[in-house]
């Protein structure tokens, strides 16, 4: 009896010490970190904090060389050492319509009026007038060179060393014909050269976003283009984008395309066109952008070869709404369209547009931006442009701004982060985008 005892106890221990054991063990495991309470699916992602040690085998030539191309699903090490890293295919949106009296004789654009509403009856109840720089400046949010000239070489030497830093291998440059301005500021086409050169020691590649202005058609157009190939396609910093047949081409983004009927676009951008771009020196991938969803139609009729969002405030178009992204996506698939979604780190023009608060998209604190990156990359794009490095006046700059507070204004700022807070987010995603792209072209 006393055997059967000694027994039972024995193996009464071993099942306790399994028990035990096991319990241990599952103490250990934790949850996946995942993004759920950002956006939905975005628990499926792994961890984007996590360093990519790993590059891709595919190196593309060095950005330097002139007339190299960076194709969009290549990377370029930057004059910056192996650690620095620079990608194709995230593009930024950048303006050069900023003047101060040192350098312009006056201030342009940092003094921007106050947009009264179309409404008399709301127009009534938002303050009037313009902006009084540098202490009073057009934004939300002040930044840290001050209310600065593009015109003065050193800030835009700055400027392409923060997208460097940002990782952004295409400044996505916004441009008028010369002798031509938008309605608040005046002519810059003539700085179009030193932002190229400032890009090209840089590793960067500059793309053109034609603006509208007034006049524009399709004939004014495919003058233009012939102009910017004609002037900067030898220039090194001239980008070009190595599309799905095969084709190296310049890639345009062509601002409120929408203002033009398709059948005009049609006469320029289609083989049977008019006066046709398609098979000549001066041919290029064209991307319009959509706001509404009948957009989608007219941008196929017109010849388009793809569609961007460009909007920072997700919901403000159909365009620009992360729920209808996938939904575009299918369909430019289906037509051979490209597909660019643009993520931006947040929304406030406020400062220009008293009445538009409805409008406004809180940084908070980076998750704004890191959950717009991440329905853009939900879609697997080709590209990613970013709005913006340096829209001031709708708060969608990344370029780095300071804490400000005067007598009659307190700033926003990027606290409890440094300034360069959204220049770090933009290299860790397109990293992340990098590697993922990888994965879906394996």
């Amino acid at each position: 009896m006393n055997r059967l005892r000694r027994k039972a106890c024995v193996a009464l221990l071993l099942f306790t010490l399994f028990i035990f054991g096991t319990m241990m063990g599952l103490r250990t495991l934790k949850p996946t970190d995942g993004f759920s309470d950002l956006a939905p699916g975005m628990e499926l992602m792994p961890l984007v904090g996590e360093r990519m040690d790993q590059r891709p085998n595919h190196v593309a030539e060095s950005a330097g060389q002139n007339g190299g191309v960076g194709s969009d699903t290549k990377i370029v090490f930057s004059n910056s050492g192996p650690d620095h890293s620079i990608f194709y295919d995230i593009h930024i949106f950048y303006y050069l319509w900023y003047g101060s009296p040192q350098m312009d004789g006056s201030y342009i654009h940092w003094d921007h009026v106050l947009v009264p509403h179309w409404d008399p009856k709301i127009a009534s109840s938002h303050p009037k007038g313009r902006h009084n720089p540098p202490d009073d400046i057009a934004s939300s949010y002040y930044p840290e060179l001050g209310s600065y000239s593009s015109r003065d070489p050193d800030v835009i030497e700055f400027h392409m060393a923060q997208i460097e830093a940002a990782a952004a291998g295409v400044v996505v440059l916004s441009w008028y014909p010369p002798g031509v301005a938008d309605e608040h500021g005046k002519p810059t086409e003539d700085l179009v050269p030193a932002v190229m050169d400032a890009a090209h020691r840089h590793s960067i590649k500059v793309a053109f976003h034609l603006q509208p202005y007034k006049g524009r058609t399709d004939l004014s157009v495919h003058d233009n283009i012939k102009y910017i190939i004609d002037k900067y396609g030898k220039h090194g910093a001239f980008y070009r984008f190595k599309s799905s047949t095969g084709k190296i081409l310049p890639l345009f983004y062509v601002y409120d395309s929408y203002l033009t009927p398709p059948e005009a676009w049609a006469e320029l951008l289609t083989v049977r066109g008019s006066h046709s771009l398609r098979g000549t020196p001066y041919d290029g991938i064209f991307i319009a952008l959509i706001v509404e969803e009948r957009h989608k139609q007219e941008i196929l009729a017109g010849g388009f070869d793809g569609m961007y969002t460009y909007f920072a405030s997700n919901g403000f178009s159909f365009g620009s709404s992360h729920q209808n992204w996938k939904a575009i996506k299918a369909f430019c698939d289906k037509n051979n369209l490209l597909f660019v979604p643009s993520a931006g780190p947040g929304y406030m023009d406020t400062a220009v547009r008293p009445w538009n608060n409805h409008n406004t998209r809180n940084r908070v604190n980076g998750r704004y931006y890191e959950t717009s990156l991440q329905a853009a990359m939900s879609i697997r794009p080709d590209i990613i442009t970013v709005t913006s490095f340096n829209e001031w006046h709708e708060g969608t700059q990344i370029e780095r701004a300071v804490p400000k507070k005067t007598v009659a204004r307190l700033y926003l700022d990027y606290k409890p982060h440094q300034p360069d807070h959204y220049l770090e987010l933009t290299r860790k995603w397109a990293e992340h985008f990098s590697k993922e792209k990888e994965q879906w072209l394996m």
